[in-house]
């Protein structure tokens, strides 16, 4: 056998998958992981180095041409240090945690699409440029950052430590918050693409990219996606100020090192998520589509597709060496009661759109502008009753208050929550 042999380049379809050979399957799985330790390395180095010019530093430079091997030996270092398991530690879940955390992580990659189908070189074998793919791509994605969830609870559990146990309840309460918020951002893209197949979801954003028309979904992912990586100004599970280290305060060497690969990969594959959901995958950007007719085909697409991958682990740079960190009550309140409202608010509009534009419906411009109107309407109106409500507070408060109850005068207490 060789490769797929009913689709040829540029099939869609979920009939391009499943017919690969089982060398070819393992070549997919390994370049797969390779691509991603190579990311992985290049990406810290490249944070170091952002964030250093952002405050005026210099960033790692000793090791390898301008410092590019410094991760490898930080991970060299990581391995070869003494592994400590604490005395009061449950240590089969202490030692599986990391794992658990790492392994998902990889395997979401499974149904990420680098390109369209192409014919390998120097053979007649013609293959998908995507490990695998199914009908419920995307809801697979969702379930391994799920799974990636409990290793982040049991790790924080199994310390047997005081401190890295609220660091594991703080982060799954952020990590569920605001996976709940990315799962709703997906709806739109599924009553627009009419599938949850990732391949098939790049295949209907051969004209138009759904960042474009659907822009609050995608603004929505990213604020998400932020908050499900635990990066900053997100990154409250790890503030050192307030829980020493968070839910792997008592983790060293080799197990450590996976806490910190699973957080890269995690922000490497929620970065080709938003690229394959939003930004048209593989498809080249404008005008290159334009100019150029062959630039979707080939292994070029992979070229546009890392690209896009890239520019969102500058935006993780570029959030983490500008923004403060947010208190943790800032942070849910904002989940739950902005973004989550908003998602749910931007499905209306879009079922109500598709449902309109299926059965003939109205001009569409009447049509956008009052849902436009009414989405502003509503947002306005929710600040203004939590503004009224605050200042009802703040009056109730001043008017409780005795600054001569304990017989000398104090100063009011400050407020702290805006």
């Amino acid at each position: 056998m060789s490769g797929v042999e009913v689709a040829g380049p540029g099939t869609a379809g979920l009939q391009q998958f499943g017919h690969d050979t089982w060398w070819l399957v393992l070549l997919k799985a390994a370049v797969i992981f390779v691509i991603l330790m190579l990311l992985t390395l290049f990406n810290i180095w490249a944070e170091r180095r952002l964030v250093a010019r952002m405050q005026q530093r210099i960033g790692p430079k000793v090791n390898g041409p301008f410092g590019l091997l410094q991760s490898l030996a930080d991970g060299m270092k990581l391995i070869l240090k003494e592994d400590l398991i604490p005395k009061t530690a449950d240590k089969l879940v202490f030692v599986c945690a990391p794992a658990i955390v790492a392994v998902p992580a990889f395997v979401t990659w499974s149904v990420i699409p680098f390109g369209p189908t192409v014919k390998l070189p120097w053979s007649d074998t013609v293959t998908p440029l995507q490990l695998t793919d199914l009908p419920v791509a995307v809801i697979f994605v969702l379930s391994m950052a799920s799974v990636g969830i409990y290793g982040v609870v049991l790790g924080g559990w199994s310390s047997g430590s005081t401190y890295s146990l609220l660091g594991g309840l703080r982060s799954s309460a952020q990590m569920i918050s605001y996976e709940v918020s990315m799962g709703l951002s997906f709806v739109a893209v599924f009553l627009y693409a009419g599938s949850m197949s990732t391949s098939q979801i790049v295949e209907a954003q051969d004209k138009i990219w759904y960042g474009v028309i659907l822009a609050p979904s995608f603004v929505i992912y990213l604020i998400s996606m932020i908050g499900e990586t635990n990066r900053a100004p997100f990154d409250l599970p790890e503030a050192e100020g307030e829980l020493v280290g968070g839910f792997h305060t008592e983790y060293s060497s080799a197990k450590f090192m996976l806490f910190f690969l699973a957080e890269y990969v995690n922000m490497a594959t929620v970065s080709a998520l938003a690229t394959t959901l939003f930004l048209g995958g593989w498809h080249a950007p404008w005008p290159i589509n334009l100019i150029w007719d062959g630039a979707n085909d080939g292994f070029w697409p992979v070229l546009w597709f890392m690209g896009k991958v890239m520019f969102f682990i500058f935006v993780f740079v570029w959030l983490r060496g500008t923004l403060p960190r947010l208190r943790y009550d800032q942070f849910m309140h904002f989940g739950w009661k902005r973004l989550m409202p908003s998602a749910l608010l931007w499905i209306l509009v879009v079922a109500t759109i598709r449902a309109v534009e299926l059965n003939g419906g109205i001009d569409r411009q009447w049509l956008f502008g009052a849902l436009g109107l009414c989405l502003v309407a509503i947002v306005t109106l929710s600040f203004v009753a939590e503004k009224k409500q605050s200042d009802a507070a703040t009056q109730q408060e001043a008017a409780t208050f005795d600054a001569f109850a304990g017989g000398y005068p104090v100063p009011p207490p400050r407020r702290t929550d805006g």
